[in-house]
């Protein structure tokens, strides 16, 4: 069981790579694009913190949370998005492809599920006892071929954990423009048992995760989570079209650093800060000192 530092720390790592991403994206130090999950890092901790060395995590376009929540490291991520030999995969990978260890990402929408599919099929076949985890968002529903896995991850009884992040919006489109009826339901049509959290808070999320993670792991059968949770950044860069006061609202009720942050002391607080701070900002200039790149 992790204390609430640790916790934090996990959390605010994640936070700072990305703060730091952002503000050195604009210098043309990462070619390509990039997706950031400012506000949903609870979600990567909160889950993949039960994992075992076997289980496999398969991730989406935002990706970078999960990699740093499942032990990857800054400096080769931060190599990988500057297209360096150093990086996760060589620098060819980039920001929405990564493979390291059981990890793996894709930025094809709807694709991460068949892969967790195929994933856990075979775990099953070779009865290794290990789980997938399948991350995907809202904006994933819209996909066909989401339903055709379900199907068959549900008659088949694989040992999947698909936990959707339901951030309310796909790029600038409000969910509610685009998805009809009750999210969950649409698991629960293939029998998958689902549970729907909406919550930004490590300590409602982690325990939660970890239950249904054994759930999986003893009954090699599916379960699926919806987590409730906010976007507070924009979809890419700068491609934000919410207004200003719904940003602000957002930051004050949702942000999971802010709501963990208050169960620390001030001293261990600022020791976390400091500590994190460091470490990224020398895995960045590491990074950035290493040789090749795609510019």
């Amino acid at each position: 069981m992790l204390d609430n530092k640790e916790l934090f720390r996990r959390l605010y790592q994640i936070r700072r790579f990305e703060t730091v991403l952002l503000e050195q994206f604009k210098s043309g130090i990462f070619p390509g694009t990039t997706h950031t999950s400012l506000g949903q890092e609870a979600n990567a901790v909160g889950v993949l913190a039960h994992l075992e060395p076997g289980d496999v995590v398969v991730s989406n376009h935002r990706c970078h949370g999960h990699f740093l929540a499942y032990g990857g490291d800054p400096q080769a991520l931060f190599a990988e998005l500057m297209g360096k030999p150093s990086g996760v995969c060589g620098g060819v990978g980039g920001s929405q492809h990564l493979h390291w260890r059981n990890f793996y990402s894709s930025g094809v929408q709807g694709g991460t599920v068949a892969m967790a599919a195929g994933m856990a099929l075979a775990e099953k076949r070779t009865q290794s006892g290990a789980i997938v985890v399948d991350f995907m968002g809202d904006g994933t529903l819209g996909e066909g071929i989401v339903y055709e896995c379900l199907n068959m991850i549900s008659l088949w009884q694989l040992p999947v954990l698909l936990v959707l992040e339901h951030n309310q919006i796909a790029q600038t489109t409000p969910s509610s423009l685009a998805i009809a009826g009750s999210v969950p339901k649409r698991f629960e049509a293939f029998e998958i048992p689902t549970t729907a959290l909406d919550s930004s808070d490590i300590l409602d999320i982690y325990p939660l995760a970890e239950t249904l993670i054994e759930q999986v792991r003893n009954e090699s059968a599916p379960r699926a989570l919806m987590i409730t949770t906010a976007r507070l950044g924009s979809h890419s860069k700068g491609d934000d079209t919410r207004a200003p006061g719904v940003l602000e609202s957002l930051w004050q009720s949702r942000d999971p650093i802010a709501i963990q942050a208050k169960r620390l002391a001030g001293a261990e607080h600022n020791q976390v800060i400091q500590d994190i701070d460091a470490k990224i900002q020398q895995a960045f200039e590491a990074a950035l000192a290493a040789e090749g790149g795609a510019g």
